[in-house]
């Protein structure tokens, strides 16, 4: 009966966190906690996000993938205010500065929600750890269809 009691009160208390967790408002400044130099590891190399403050409606980074003590590719990505909601898009350069997307195209990710520790856009999710790492899931499309999330995990 007490292990029954325990779990009962376990899915409770998980269940009112859930709910407690708290919508924030589409502004740049609720996830300024972004901003700062990132590094972890992704794809068999070293990563490098490099992302500014909240300034002019926007945030923006550089990324780079170094494998083999090489460039493999870079990215700049942005996230703009835009008619009450946030967007983060990015582009894709070879390690020559040869673009991947067509001149005018980007990739698009527009905000789902804002919590205090997660950024959540469709097909990408920021989650703070703590002041020092965060997690980025990032949803890559495989040429037989599937999605597959990758996680970077980051450190100041």
């Amino acid at each position: 009966m007490k292990k029954w009691l325990c779990i009962i009160m376990l899915f409770i208390s998980a269940s009112i966190f859930a709910q407690n967790e708290q919508i924030l408002q589409p502004k740049l400044e609720n996830i300024s906690w972004i901003s700062g130099n990132w590094k972890g590891e992704a794809f068999d190399g070293k990563t490098e996000e490099n992302w500014s403050n909240p300034s002019g409606d926007s945030m923006m980074a550089t990324f780079k993938l170094i494998v083999n003590n090489k460039v493999a590719f870079y990215e700049i990505e942005i996230i703009r205010e835009i008619n009450n909601t946030l967007i983060l898009q990015l582009k894709h350069f070879n390690n020559d500065l040869k673009g991947w997307e067509t001149k005018d195209e980007t990739i698009d990710f527009p905000l789902i929600k804002i919590t205090q520790n997660k950024a959540v856009f469709e097909g990408m999710i920021f989650e703070k750890i703590s002041t020092k790492e965060m997690n980025i899931y990032v949803d890559i499309h495989q040429e037989n269809g599937s999605i597959e999330r990758v996680k970077f995990n980051y450190k100041k």
